[in-house]
């Protein structure tokens, strides 16, 4: 069993809306892309036979893993958040040591993560470098690009 993954109720909206959509329009589409393909005749040199089904075998999967991520979801009320330190469904408003630079993140679970939008995944170096940590710490944040220390300015809803 997988261990549970904490969204807002728009972020499981939105996974149960794609889950839908591809139980609903994309499997029934792909099954009537292989019931063309099997009347074109021989099986074994139908290329489009084969590229269907192995299209089939990749949206089960995709679907499947969707399906596990959707039974251990967990919604998070945002009002009865705490924001003594940064946990998820935060924003963290960080001064970069060195630079000054200010920049604030929304912690989220990794489907609902967009950097355009300031919101970045728990699970990211940033976000784990981020968790539990309360105004006035230092969050040393390890990347690809190096090492980067943050000072935690506010932490909001």
């Amino acid at each position: 069993m997988s261990t549970p993954a904490y969204y807002t109720e728009e972020g499981l909206k939105k996974l149960m809306d794609e889950l839908h959509q591809m139980r609903s329009v994309e499997r029934p589409h792909l099954s009537q892309q292989i019931a063309d393909a099997r009347d074109k005749g021989d099986l074994s040199e139908n290329a489009e036979y084969h590229a269907a089904k192995e299209e089939q075998g990749l949206l089960e999967a995709r679907i499947a893993k969707l399906e596990e991520v959707v039974a251990n979801a967990r919604v998070i009320d945002a009002s009865q958040m705490d924001t003594s330190k940064a946990f998820i469904h935060t924003t963290v408003k960080v001064k970069q040591i060195g630079t000054g630079a200010e920049r604030s993140f929304t912690l989220v679970a990794e489907s609902e993560s967009d950097i355009k939008t300031g919101k970045i995944s728990v699970g990211s170096p940033i976000g784990k470098g981020l968790l539990g940590k309360a105004v006035g710490e230092v969050a040393e944040v390890v990347t690809p690009a190096g090492s980067t220390r943050f000072e935690i300015i506010e932490i909001t809803r």
